[in-house]
């Protein structure tokens, strides 16, 4: 050891540390937005990323359990990093992405998409979970990949708010990542943003909201302890539920943007 390193002590050790951490922190958070961007990715393809997303986070949640580091409070330090990386489509672009349809038939479609999209996402969770029932050991990552299935689901629905936002004309100040921050917090309380109080905005950050995050993430990730049923019973309850929760997102959402803005049914 060089004498400057032995004069910094521990530093360096903390360095290192710090920078993995870092550089896992940016893998789950790009794992993630591509997760949740793409909506016509095929199987394979999503499970080979939700593989990797609940191997980094299988190292994220052992650095957590090594500092003292609640489970909760850690799965919600990790959404509020990934939140503001979550892609968000402007209007013209949803409009382009989805055959050039307006206004209600838009929203109806974009409900329909990220319906499907969390469905596929707890099927494929199932569909693992059964393969590692004929192999026990590998039920090791299972903490790790529940984790994995709630983080996309949460993005995917996060990712929802912001562009139903889009389509009804409501737009929520702030920088980006203020802006992710009030969505996900919209997410944590199943409502849409209230475009009369600015203030939301500013308190997204606040010692409540951070509490309601991780609470709304802790029921997503309970949720999800179905798709560990035995054989295929977990793929076609894991689906199922995500589903509906979705689609029940969506209908509170809408009904709390149409009170601020009215849209014609749309060209279909």
């Amino acid at each position: 050891m060089t004498s400057e390193n032995k004069q910094t002590g521990a530093e360096p050790t903390d360095s290192v540390a710090e920078e993995s951490a870092g550089a896992s922190e940016r893998e789950v958070a790009e794992l993630v937005g591509r997760l949740a961007e793409s909506d016509d990715m095929d199987g394979a393809e999503r499970r080979r990323l939700l593989g990797r997303l609940t191997k980094s986070l299988s190292a994220g949640a052992k650095n957590a359990k090594a500092t003292g580091a609640g489970r909760s409070r850690w799965l919600a330090d990790v959404f509020m990093a990934v939140a503001p990386r979550i892609p968000i489509r402007d209007l013209h672009t949803l409009s382009a992405h989805h055959q050039g349809l307006t206004s209600e038939a838009l929203a109806d479609d974009l409900a329909r998409t990220a319906a499907k999209a969390t469905m596929t996402v707890g099927a494929i969770g199932g569909a693992v979970a059964a393969a590692e029932f004929a192999a026990p050991p590998l039920l090791l990552s299972a903490p790790a990949q529940l984790v994995a299935e709630t983080l996309v689901v949460a993005a995917i629905e996060v990712k929802l708010i912001a562009e139903l936002h889009e389509v009804y004309g409501i737009q929520v100040p702030g920088s980006g990542s203020q802006r992710a921050m009030a969505f996900a917090t919209a997410w944590s309380k199943q409502r849409g943003v209230d475009p009369m109080t600015p203030s939301s905005v500013t308190l997204a950050l606040g010692a409540a909201t951070k509490t309601a995050l991780r609470n709304r993430l802790m029921r997503t990730l309970g949720r999800h302890l179905t798709t560990f049923g035995p054989f295929l019973t977990g793929a076609v309850a894991g689906g199922f539920l995500n589903r509906a929760a979705t689609r029940k997102l969506a209908e509170a959402v809408r009904a709390d943007l149409r009170v601020h803005q009215a849209l014609p049914p749309g060209k279909s």
